[in-house]
């Protein structure tokens, strides 16, 4: 599984609103970037309570992209 789908997984698994999950592919300074936006309601849901939701799916992110020896950032776009 890419990381691209597995954030899009991730995310529509835990919004009221998945069809308004969003993932997009950008190149950053640093290299390539995913950038994940959903509607307004569901974004404390992504984040999570002090950014622990967050900080999970970047940590399976990292896990992923350290299998498949290409690191990627997630950014949650508001």
């Amino acid at each position: 599984m890419q990381q691209k789908e597995l954030v899009e997984f991730i995310a529509k698994s835990l919004v009221d609103s998945p069809e308004q999950v969003e993932v997009r592919e950008a190149e950053g300074e640093q290299g390539p970037v995913l950038e994940l936006s959903v509607s307004k309601e569901d974004l404390g849901k992504i984040i999570g309570k002090q950014g622990r939701t967050a900080r999970a799916i970047r940590t399976l992110l990292g896990a992923v992209s350290a299998k498949t020896k290409k690191r990627v950032v997630l950014e949650i776009l508001e």
